[in-house]
């Protein structure tokens, strides 16, 4: 819970004023959320998140003095390391092909979207992040997972890799790797929502994962899911 009651709390890290101001007047806008700070690059968004403890970040993937991979990384690590709430980051790019997004999931960002996504679309992945889902650009699936895997190793899959993993837990890593949501999840092993969160937390711990998206870039860069 934020320190307005039960809204939001948004921050936003871009270097373009113009689209700095659009969006905090978006979020503004909005009853159930809170608009607490902005930041030009990410050596400031660092220091923002220190302070004002966001529930939501949108992060700028291109900016100067400190990407926003980068502030990402140090963002969630700080939060670690001060056994604080991660901020939820939803990344931010202008390119449907912008390699630095993998990069930001696998530093720890919850979702990405394109800059130039619809008010409507955008103020739903902010409350659809905040809930503890993932967000993904529509139309970008593919692009950012055929990257993936091609970042991975060239041979076949090893699912030696989930070793770690009990049977039931490896079942829950393969439907969430698909993009299945909890309850699709629940269904479909006859189990309960909250068999399935817990099964799931504890998949990210043993695998050193910090968000669903990391899962599943994970699987596709281990060509876990078949062709």
């Amino acid at each position: 819970m934020t320190e307005t009651g039960t809204r939001i709390s948004v921050a936003l890290v871009d270097d373009q004023p113009l689209f700095l101001a659009g969006i905090r007047m978006l979020v503004e806008s909005q009853s159930d959320m809170h608009f607490v700070g902005q930041a030009a690059d990410g050596e400031q968004a660092v220091a923002l998140a220190a302070e004002r403890r966001p529930d939501v970040m949108l992060m700028d993937l291109r900016m100067p003095v400190m990407d926003g991979v980068t502030a990402t990384r140090r963002i969630i690590n700080d939060a670690d390391a001060c056994n604080s709430d991660r901020p939820r980051i939803i990344a931010l790019t202008t390119f449907n092909r912008d390699h630095a997004v993998l990069d930001a999931v696998q530093a720890g960002a919850s979702g990405y979207l394109l800059k130039s996504a619809e008010p409507e679309f955008l103020l739903a992945a902010i409350r659809t992040i905040h809930s503890g889902y993932s967000v993904i650009a529509p139309g970008s699936v593919h692009s950012l997972f055929e990257h993936a895997a091609s970042r991975g190793p060239s041979v076949g899959p090893d699912l030696s890799v989930l070793d770690v993993l009990s049977v039931r837990e490896r079942d829950v890593f393969l439907l969430a790797a698909k993009g299945l949501s909890n309850r699709d999840i629940a269904e479909a092993l006859f189990v309960s929502d909250a068999t399935v969160k817990t099964h799931l937390r504890s998949v990210l711990d043993k695998l050193a994962l910090r968000t669903r998206l990391q899962l599943i870039a994970f699987a596709h860069e281990r060509r876990l899911l078949g062709d």
